[in-house]
């Protein structure tokens, strides 16, 4: 195990049985104090056909230390190689492996949440449907930053009247053919969120959306979803932020750590905060 210091963080990566191949886990432990954690699992972006979990690290590492969390970094299988639904099936993996390891370390398994940028965003909450759907396993909140929600692309912003956006149409559109090959697809509510018609029971949300991003009108509108379907949501939107410049704004990974400790934690620590930071870990197989 990595123990970093400066962070105050154990960081390591575990190698588990993912959907249709071996997917590895990034595991952000704060060191114990013997408090037992709330558990936070994390997706990066990529557009459903690139990011690793290097990506992931600033996030990750905020909220593993700022809430305090025990933080899951999932590395689930990209597409075109590894097409719908082996990406949302290989995030159930990492929930399962989670429930089955929380007691070890330090955490509990009845106080998870989920969180993810991009297609991340769209993981996480397929993934506390895909939860409630089989319900063996209790997600009680879900943070979305810019999440990609519509494979339809219906409810996209004009790129004419988005300034300076750092995301096209035309880039979305390629993603979504390389991850839902088939059109069919596109409507399935574990791939296309604000088409389904069954969110109610869905767990608390904080949707957040950034001013300069293509993705902020479907963002609000799966909040709006939410809200209708009687799911406590948050929506923030942040002004100065770009859809890949979301994932580490400070302003946005605080309301994620403030969202989660409302909603995971019984008590709320308010000691002062440090901002974003970054560790690299070593890595070994799970047994």
């Amino acid at each position: 195990m990595a123990s970093t210091l400066d962070l105050g963080l154990c960081i390591e990566d575990v190698r588990i049985a993912g959907h249709a191949q071996p997917i590895t886990l990034r595991s952000y432990r704060p060191a114990s104090d013997g408090t037992v954690l709330p558990v936070v699992l994390y997706f990066h972006g990529g557009g459903f056909v690139r990011g690793t979990l290097d990506d992931a690290d600033i996030a990750a590492t905020t909220i593993a230390r700022d809430t305090p969390a025990w933080v899951v970094s999932v590395g689930y299988s990209l597409a075109p190689a590894f097409p719908f639904p082996a990406a949302p099936e290989d995030a159930y993996r990492a929930a399962q492996w989670v429930v089955a390891n929380a007691r070890a370390q330090g955490a509990d398994a009845n106080r998870i949440g989920v969180a993810g940028h991009d297609a991340g965003g769209n993981l996480a909450t397929c993934l506390a449907a895909i939860a409630r759907d089989r319900g063996d396993i209790a997600i009680h909140a879900q943070a979305l930053l810019a999440p990609l929600l519509d494979p339809s692309m219906t409810r996209m912003a004009d790129e004419n009247k988005v300034l300076s956006p750092d995301i096209c149409a035309s880039e979305c559109a390629q993603c979504y053919r390389a991850y839902l090959p088939n059109a069919s697809q596109r409507l399935h509510p574990y791939a296309a969120p604000l088409e389904s018609r069954r969110l109610a029971g869905l767990p608390p949300a904080l949707i957040a959306s950034a001013q300069h991003d293509l993705l902020h009108i479907e963002a609000e509108k799966y909040a709006g979803e939410l809200i209708a379907a009687g799911v406590p949501t948050e929506v923030t939107r942040h002004v100065d932020a770009s859809h890949y410049g979301l994932v580490t704004d400070p302003s946005a990974l605080a309301d994620v750590v403030a969202f989660f400790r409302k909603r995971l934690r019984d008590r709320t620590d308010h000691a002062q905060r440090p901002g974003p930071a970054r560790a690299k870990p070593k890595t070994h197989a799970a047994h």
